[in-house]
């Protein structure tokens, strides 16, 4: 699914040039649950930005479910991360001034779909998520646990086939972490590949492969389960789209 190769990023400024990816190759297969690991500023969160389409690397090349997306400009990357990519951010990223459903069935409204396909589709979500008796309250009256489960469930309203999370456990207790990382094994079972930035040896034993990082390059990589590689079940209207589509 995943193939980056001799992937760069630099910061510069008149006085200093910073390497955050110093030619970083690694690749993750479809249905993966990978764990990228390393101390603070090492590239994991420039790493994360760029599988997310959020940002464009300076060099190498990265391929995308078959594309080469490296020099994607901003709309193509966004057309293609809408359709593919859920997100999982560490401080939740809900929408205070919207209710649980509203926050969740926002990136459907992005897509296009229908206003009665969408209630349907956010209903189903939150039911697996175990949050739809909190549907009409505001993030702000949820505990921790039940915001990071909205921000699961946002993240998956799409059927992406890539999860992206960002220390999803960072902001809750064990308990209510613990939750959130069995949230994400199931749907990873079910066939969601995920990539999963973390500094928690305890979360990163939830995947199958633990990649470490330091100063922009991957430096030892673990292998802790094997995988079958999933049976698509994504469809066109699930949100998949393909390179033709993305350059059309």
């Amino acid at each position: 699914m995943i193939t980056i190769s001799d992937l760069e990023k630099y910061y510069a400024t008149e006085e200093v040039r910073t390497i955050a990816l110093n030619k970083l190759s690694f690749k993750v297969k479809e249905g993966e649950f990978v764990a990228i690991m390393g101390p603070s500023g090492c590239g994991k969160s420039t790493l994360l930005n760029i599988l997310g389409l959020l940002d464009d690397p300076d060099g190498g090349s990265f391929v995308f479910n078959g594309i080469e997306v490296a020099g994607f400009n901003e709309r193509k990357r966004a057309e293609l991360r809408k359709h593919n990519i859920g997100f999982v951010f560490q401080s939740f990223n809900l929408i205070d001034e919207l209710t649980v459903f509203e926050n969740v069935e926002l990136p459907l409204i992005y897509t296009g779909v229908k206003p009665a396909e969408r209630k349907v589709r956010v209903e189903a979500v939150l039911e697996k998520m175990q949050i739809m008796h909190r549907r009409k309250h505001f993030p702000q009256q949820l505990s921790g646990g039940q915001q990071q489960r909205v921000a699961v469930a946002r993240a998956v309203v799409n059927n992406p086939k890539l999860i992206l999370a960002d220390e999803p456990t960072g902001n809750l207790d064990s308990t209510n972490g613990n939750e959130v990382m069995d949230l994400l094994t199931e749907l990873n079972e079910a066939g969601t590949t995920i990539i999963m930035v973390t500094h928690s040896e305890h979360d990163a034993k939830y995947s199958h492969r633990i990649i470490r990082m330091l100063d922009g390059q991957k430096v030892t990589e673990n292998i802790l389960a094997d995988y079958k590689s999933p049976v698509s079940s994504l469809t066109p209207e699930g949100g998949t789209l393909t390179g033709a589509e993305i350059n059309k």
